[in-house]
């Protein structure tokens, strides 16, 4: 058991039956009443992310989660495959527990939420940034930089579209932010 003061970003906890990690917390004292816990909360299941107020000193379940290191293999119809790091060990994980499946690719190192309790993996979880290869992007036309924001899509060697500055070209290797599916910067490949 642990308390609201307990809250921290990252703590797992057990909220209303299911397995929650705290994203974002505020304590908040107002000069009336007595003080409260504002929180994010996402789900490990399905990823959603709710908004939830905690009265102050309430006690909360502890989930007892485990991360463990975990190499991407492949895909089929039983869904994504992926191998302990350490002891080799296979696991398959559903598509509806990856919250964006076009991310992976073939040796990437993810991290697999496992409820400890059961063994039962909950969510696989990315890295903050990764890199891709850009396969196919309309080339960027010379004058057509009237603001630095100006974007044009971009298709990854995944399959996954996004919006990338306008001088990335086809072959261009970028980094790709998990959290919110954009692009971050290219990658200097040249040595």
């Amino acid at each position: 058991m642990a308390t609201t003061a307990d809250f921290k970003n990252g703590l797992d906890i057990v909220f209303n039956g299911d397995f929650y990690t705290i994203v974002e917390f505020q304590h908040v004292k107002p000069g009336k009443g007595g003080a409260f816990v504002r929180t994010k909360l996402k789900n490990l299941r399905t990823g959603r992310v709710i908004e939830n107020t905690f009265n102050a000193g309430v006690k909360i379940d502890l989930a007892n989660i485990e991360r463990r290191p975990h190499q991407y293999l492949y895909n089929d119809d039983t869904g994504f495959h992926f191998m302990h790091n350490d002891t080799f060990e296979q696991v398959t994980i559903p598509k509806e527990l990856i919250e964006e499946p076009l991310l992976l690719k073939e040796g990437m190192q993810v991290y697999i939420a496992f409820d400890a309790d059961t063994e039962t993996p909950l969510t696989c979880e990315f890295p903050p940034s990764i890199e891709m290869e850009v396969v196919y992007t309309e080339p960027g036309v010379k004058g057509d930089t009237a603001s630095s924001t100006a974007m044009k899509p971009a298709k990854l060697e995944t399959g996954l579209e996004i919006k990338v500055p306008l001088f990335i070209n086809t072959g261009d290797i970028i980094k790709v932010d998990t959290r919110n599916i954009s692009y971050l910067e290219r990658v200097n490949t040249k040595k």
